[in-house]
């Protein structure tokens, strides 16, 4: 086995322990020593494949973002959406389905989950994990082009991101073992009134532009 494939082979396996302890345990779980511990290395070799413990997260996270990826494609596969050229209603069923996603990913998953967003670092994230994100949006993007078509792509991708911080709000308070926590299914009737009332506001707000553009 060559040098470089033993440090993948050590990439990997940091990775794979990185993933089970925050899994098990949260972030709060993951510690370098019981990291080399598990996987079987000195404690500096984690250094040699990861500049950081922030890069390890990163990459943890990256398998989040991914799996999650296959949650939302799975369920708009299966109810067809995307495909042809759907009306604003459509759009917006669209759009229910990807917040009720996240807020079944944030239940299955609570650790994964809030290990996206309890991580801090003191620079801006890498570009290959910003392209991710940026990918990641541009599912609720789709259904935005339905509904605000006059919007420049620039414009859309904005819109894309404070919807997505609205659900998120909705699921992180619903959430919240210290405030008052809410049922999955009373959690998902709120998201489903708040993303479908923020749906039709835009439809409407589209139409109000177009009659107002000579």
């Amino acid at each position: 086995m060559s040098t470089e494939e033993r440090r993948e082979q050590l990439r990997a396996a940091l990775i794979d322990a990185a993933e089970a302890a925050i899994v098990q345990g949260g972030l709060g779980a993951l510690k370098a020593r019981d990291l080399a511990r598990e996987v079987g290395c000195a404690l500096g070799a984690i250094y040699t494949v990861f500049p950081d413990l922030d890069a390890l997260i990163l990459s943890v996270n990256l398998r989040t973002l991914h799996l999650f990826e296959r949650a939302i494609t799975a369920v708009r596969t299966a109810t067809g959406a995307g495909a042809g050229a759907p009306g604003p209603e459509a759009a917006i069923g669209d759009l229910v389905r990807l917040a009720v996603s996240y807020q079944r990913f944030a239940i299955e998953n609570p650790t994964r989950w809030r290990a996206l967003f309890q991580h801090r670092m003191a620079a801006m994230p890498p570009d290959w994990y910003m392209r991710e994100q940026v990918r990641l949006f541009r599912h609720i993007e789709a259904p935005l082009a339905v509904l605000r078509p006059d919007l420049a792509g620039a414009e859309r991708a904005l819109l894309a991101r404070t919807l997505f911080s609205a659900t998120h709000g909705i699921v992180s308070l619903g959430l919240d073992e210290k405030l008052m926590t809410l049922s999955e299914t009373v959690l998902r009737g709120q998201i489903e009134t708040a993303v479908t009332a923020l749906g039709r506001g835009l439809t409407a707000n589209a139409a109000t532009h177009s009659e107002e553009t000579p």
